[in-house]
């Protein structure tokens, strides 16, 4: 990953309960997804875990990685809502590693460390990952032409965890469009300097490319609109706790997230960016 250790801990370990603030009760940090337009975030973000368990082919019987995992809300979700018996997860933020195991998920287990280090104790039936490729490529590696070889390599990994057959529900944020005033350019930089150092949001194209010869694409599925709707959701509540925020965190945590969330509507509603939801299927080789 290009993403260090503390590259995570600057993008997500500000304080679990500055982001519980703002995000949904059980702190999804990716898109939601919007079915109707008119569900509450908490629900739509249950129909992403939902969509991605399809993805996946997951049964309650079947065991599963969540790659990049988060602090557990997806992994809830499997043990709490699915009844799913073995549901591991490995993230990089030992903070989020501590909220997943304050939850005391039943069949939950989380390790931090590295996506390219793990060697899991076990082949899984299915694997889920939601939004974690973002922080495997570099600026500096997407315009060297390296992006398509090191996700690559990322997919020939995670289908070393994984029997032929297996299926993964895979989820992304894209870049599309680039704005072309310069105080747009300078906001998106700020975005990924300072929110979330180290890392950079795949093409589409990319991601159709970069699967094989190791996996199948079967199924693609953007929703531009949902994270649009879901980032205009937090940045409502995150305002709501301005005189929190400056008061526990400071007026530079504040300023910082205010730039951040108020970009990212902008973004997805420019068509900036978008995000994809992708359903693959592990070939034999």
């Amino acid at each position: 990953m290009t993403s260090t250790q503390r590259d995570i801990e600057v993008a997500y370990d500000v304080d679990n309960e500055f982001f519980r603030l703002w995000l949904d009760e059980n702190m999804h940090y990716t898109s939601a997804s919007y079915l109707t337009g008119e569900e509450t975030l908490e629900k739509a973000q249950l129909q992403k875990c939902g969509i991605l368990y399809d993805y996946a082919e997951m049964s309650p019987k079947k065991s599963v990685l969540d790659i990049g995992c988060g602090w557990g809300a997806n992994l809830q979700y499997l043990a709490l809502d699915r009844g799913v018996e073995k549901a591991h997860g490995i993230t990089l933020s030992p903070k989020q590693a501590n909220e997943i195991d304050r939850r005391g998920l039943p069949g939950v287990k989380v390790w931090v460390e590295d996506y390219a280090k793990f060697n899991p104790p076990q082949k899984y039936d299915a694997l889920i990952s939601i939004e974690m490729i973002d922080h495997l490529v570099s600026p500096a590696q997407a315009r060297e032409g390296q992006a398509v070889a090191i996700y690559r390599e990322y997919f020939k990994r995670v289908a070393e965890w994984v029997e032929p057959g297996a299926c993964f529900g895979f989820q992304a944020i894209l870049r599309n469009v680039v704005p072309r005033a310069r105080k747009d350019l300078e906001d998106l930089a700020f975005t990924a300097d300072v929110i979330f150092p180290g890392g950079l949001n795949p093409r589409l194209e990319e991601l159709i490319t970069a699967p094989h010869p190791y996996w199948e694409v079967l199924e693609v599925r953007t929703q531009r609109e949902s994270y649009g709707k879901t980032t205009a959701e937090w940045y409502r509540r995150f305002q709501l706790h301005e005189k929190d925020i400056r008061a526990k965190w400071g007026d530079q945590v504040y300023a910082d997230y205010d730039r951040y969330l108020s970009t990212c509507v902008k973004a997805f509603d420019r068509h900036w960016s978008s995000d994809v939801q992708m359903k693959l299927r592990r070939i034999a080789l």
